[in-house]
């Protein structure tokens, strides 16, 4: 960078919003390997909301992490398979896939890495990603073996 050359900006915290299936794709890749544990997965049955906390890799920066926040609304049922139980197991997540149902509703599919999954049912979609604290240098960039997809048996 010479004199001449502008600081790059700083970056500005994410925040998406997803009201369908191609939104929720934008959110999937904003979220591709970020890790948590199942007690950061939160179910309030009688406010029909899930929030899942999680620390996300930011491919966009590169190389960095920040906690963020994934919640949905209108939530009839959240179901998982595979996933460990034990509070501190680590969870790294893959990607986030979306089946429509009786409009505007459908389930998303949160798949995660070694084949489990965690099902949520939604009335609507009404997704929003929010990164809550400020970025630091991630330890180790994600690496994405040939054979590991998780996305077998989705139902």
């Amino acid at each position: 960078m010479t004199d001449a050359d502008p600081a790059p900006a700083p970056l500005e915290p994410l925040r998406l919003l997803a009201q369908d299936e191609d939104d929720l794709q934008i959110i999937s890749a904003a979220l591709q390997d970020a890790i948590l544990r199942p007690r950061d997965v939160v179910w309030e049955r009688s406010a029909r909301r899930l929030t899942v906390t999680l620390s996300r890799f930011c491919w966009e920066c590169g190389g960095t992490r920040v906690v963020s926040a994934l919640q949905f609304g209108d939530v009839l049922s959240v179901q998982s398979r595979h996933l460990p139980r034990g509070p501190d197991a680590m969870l790294e997540l893959l990607a986030i896939h979306f089946e429509p149902g009786e409009a505007p509703g459908g389930k998303a599919f949160l798949m995660f890495a070694g084949g489990g999954d965690l099902r949520v049912e939604v009335e609507c979609l009404d997704a929003v990603l929010a990164d809550l604290t400020p970025r630091w240098k991630a330890q180790a960039r994600p690496a994405h073996p040939e054979a590991e997809t998780g996305t077998e048996g989705i139902a």
